[in-house]
């Protein structure tokens, strides 16, 4: 018998969620992930499966060596993938929360991204 982890329950809720949404041309998705290090989004056209846009802390606008994935970092994470996601004329997406609960990071990332101008 095996024991169940927490990455083995994020990614079994993740799978859940991603059988009820799907990201299109006219509307993609937004999809959010984080490591102990790194906060990462990218915007995914599901119907071509292709990445539109994407952002990270591993950007030179955004890399500090020094910080960890905390909500200021998702928090400029989330203003440079709406900025980028305008520059690629989206402006409405599907929010993928990748298994993680909607609060801290993630909710720092998706209010950034809702305050430069997206939609979700």
């Amino acid at each position: 018998m095996s024991t169940i982890n927490r990455k083995a329950i994020r990614a079994k809720v993740h799978r859940r969620i991603r059988r009820k949404l799907s990201g299109t041309t006219t509307r993609p998705r937004l999809a959010v992930c984080f490591s102990n290090r790194h906060v990462y989004a990218q915007i995914i056209d599901d119907t071509v499966g292709k990445t539109i846009c994407c952002a990270s802390t591993m950007d030179a606008t955004i890399a500090d060596p020094s910080k960890l994935a905390n909500c200021a970092t998702a928090t400029k994470v989330g203003a440079l993938i709406a900025e980028r996601a305008l520059a690629a004329n989206v402006t409405e997406v599907v929010f993928d929360r990748g298994g993680f609960k909607f609060c801290g990071k993630v909710k720092a990332l998706a209010d950034a991204a809702r305050e430069a101008g997206l939609k979700f």
